[in-house]
C-alpha cells in the first residue's frame, strides 16, 4: 500500500501539470494492476488522460482488470479511434459483457466497427440473457475429432491454439459438433503419438448455453476441471466456459448476495469511484421498502397499546424478543440461501426444509427460553418469566421455519433468494413476534 500511494503521489502533480512524457514513462514502467488501483482513484476525464498514455499490450491488459462499469465509463471519456482499437483487442465474453454496460446506440456502433471476423466470434453471445452462460463463454477455441491421432491432434492445437482462450480442456466432437468428450493437453503431450484421441478422452461435464451462468459456474469449479464445453439443447457445442470465467461469475454472485442481505444493491465498481447518488440509488430502494414494513410493527404496537398501559414492564422486553427472531430467521435464510447456491437443496425439498427448521428452531428457542425463564423470573416473578420463555420457544421455532422457506418460495417465483433474506425476514419477524408475544402476556397473566 505504501508503494502504491507513493506512486499516486508522484503521479497526482505530473497529471495537474499535463507532463505527459514523464508520465508516459512512470506508467510503462508499473505493473498493470497498480494502474488499474491508480485509475480507480482518480476521475472520469483525469482517468481517460492516464488510460490513453498506455502502451498498447498494456493498455488492453488494463483495460480486462477493471470492473465492468468503470470499463464503461472510461469508453464514454476516450476518443472514437481508442475505443474500437480497445473494443477490437478484447476478447469475445469480454466484449459481450461490456455491451450491456453500455448505451444502445454506443453498443450498436462499435459492433458496427468490429472487424468480420470479431463480429462473428462475438454475436452468438449476444442472443442469450445477461445472466445465461452463453453470455459468459468464449467462441474461441480448439475442437479435436476422435478418430484423429494424438500426434496430428497436437499439431492442431500448435495451429490453432494461440486463437483459442485456452487449450488445456480440448473438447472433443463428432462432424455433426455434438461433444462427445473432452482432453486434457497434458493426455495430448504425454499419450503415444499413434494413439487415436478416443482412447484417451474423458466425459465432458457440458454447460447449457441458455442456464443460469451461476450454476453452469458453480459446477465448473466443483469438478475441478480447467474448463466446460458450452453446449445447446442438442448437445452441440457453442463456447467454452473457462475456470477464470467461472471464478469471476462466483465472484460477483457472492457480492451481490453480501449486498442484498444487508438491504441495498451491489456499486458494481470501486466505492471510492461511485458517485454519492450512486450509493444513494443502492441503497435507497430498500430503505423505503422497509420503513414502510416496518409500519407493521408500529400497528402491532398501537392494537396492544391497552396491554402495555396495564403491565408497563412488558415493554422492556420487546427489543429482546424482535431481535431474538429477526436473528434467528436470518440465521436460516442464510443457511438455505446457501444451500440452494451450492445445489444441496431444490424447490422439491420445501417441506424437508420446513421440518428441520420447525426442529432447529424449536430446540434453539426451548435453550433461550429456559434462559429467558430463569432470569426473568428472578427480577420480575414466575408469570413474567413464563410469559418470556413460552414466547421465545414460540418465535424461535416460527422464525426458524418462515426463514428457512422464504429463500425457496424465492427462487419458486424466479426471484433472487438473497432479497428475501436479512431484510424483508426481520421486519416479518417484529411484527409476528409482537403478536405472539402479547397473546402470550395476555394468556398467562389474565390481561
Amino acid at each position: 500500500m505504501d508503494d502504491f500511494e507513493d506512486f499516486r503521489t508522484t503521479i497526482t502533480p505530473l497529471l495537474k501539470e499535463r507532463r505527459l512524457d514523464t508520465l508516459r514513462a512512470l506508467l510503462d514502467a508499473e505493473d498493470a494492476a497498480e494502474i488499474v488501483q491508480l485509475l480507480e482513484r482518480e476521475d472520469a476525464g483525469d482517468r481517460a488522460v492516464l488510460y490513453r498514455l498506455l502502451q498498447r499490450d498494456k493498455a488492453l491488459e488494463v483495460f480486462e482488470l477493471l470492473d465492468q462499469g468503470m470499463r464503461a465509463e472510461l469508453v464514454g471519456g476516450l476518443r472514437e479511434e481508442d475505443v474500437q482499437r480497445v473494443f477490437e483487442e478484447l476478447d469475445p465474453d469480454d466484449r459481450a459483457q461490456l455491451i450491456d454496460e453500455l448505451p444502445a446506440k454506443v453498443a450498436k456502433y462499435l459492433m458496427r466497427g468490429l472487424s468480420p471476423a470479431e463480429r462473428e466470434l462475438t454475436a452468438p453471445m449476444l442472443g442469450y440473457d445477461k445472466n445465461s452462460t452463453g453470455r459468459f463463454m468464449s467462441t474461441e477455441y480448439v475442437l479435436l475429432a476422435p478418430g484423429w491421432t494424438l500426434g496430428d491432434a497436437l499439431s492442431h492445437v500448435r495451429h490453432r491454439g494461440m486463437d483459442a482462450e485456452t487449450v488445456y480442456t480440448l473438447p472433443v466432437t463428432s462432424e455433426r459438433r455434438e461433444v462427445l468428450g473432452v482432453v486434457g493437453l497434458r493426455e495430448l503431450v504425454m499419450g503415444r503419438s499413434d494413439s487415436l484421441v478416443e482412447e484417451v478422452m474423458t466425459d465432458a461435464r457440458s454447460a447449457v448455453a441458455s442456464e443460469p451462468a451461476e450454476a453452469s459456474a458453480r459446477d465448473l469449479v466443483e469438478s475441478g476441471h480447467l474448463a466446460a464445453p458450452v453446449v445447446d439443447s442438442q448437445n452441440r457445442i457453442l463456447g467454452i466456459l473457462t475456470i477464470d470465467d467461472a471464478t469471476r461469475i462466483l465472484e460477483e454472485a457472492e457480492d451481490r448476495d453480501a449486498a442484498r442481505q444487508g438491504a441495498s444493491e451491489p456499486l458494481g465498481r470501486p466505492y471510492l469511484t461511485t458517485p454519492v447518488f450512486g450509493i444513494v440509488k443502492s441503497r435507497v430502494v430498500w430503505l423505503l421498502v422497509l420503513a414502510v414494513s416496518a409500519l407493521l410493527t408500529v400497528q402491532v404496537l398501537d392494537i396492544f397499546e391497552a396491554t402495555l398501559e396495564q403491565v408497563v414492564t412488558l415493554a422492556l422486553f420487546i427489543p429482546l424478543l424482535t431481535g431474538t427472531a429477526g436473528n434467528t430467521g436470518s440465521q436460516a435464510a442464510t443457511t438455505v440461501t446457501r444451500a440452494l447456491a451450492m445445489g444441496e437443496v431444490s424447490k422439491r425439498d420445501a417441506l424437508t426444509v420446513m421440518w428441520r427448521e420447525v426442529r432447529v428452531g424449536a430446540i434453539l428457542g426451548g435453550l433461550l427460553g429456559i434462559l429467558g425463564f430463569a432470569l426473568a423470573s428472578l427480577v420480575f416473578g414466575p408469570p413474567l418469566g413464563a410469559v418470556i420463555g413460552l414466547t421465545l420457544l414460540s418465535i424461535c421455532t416460527l422464525a426458524a421455519t418462515v426463514g428457512g422457506l422464504m429463500p425457496i418460495l424465492a427462487q419458486a417465483v424466479k426471484a433472487d433468494p438473497a432479497v428475501f433474506s436479512t431484510p424483508f425476514i426481520s421486519t416479518f419477524c417484529d411484527a409476528t413476534s409482537l403478536i405472539i408475544y402479547f397473546v402470550v402476556a395476555t394468556w398467562i397473566l389474565g390481561l
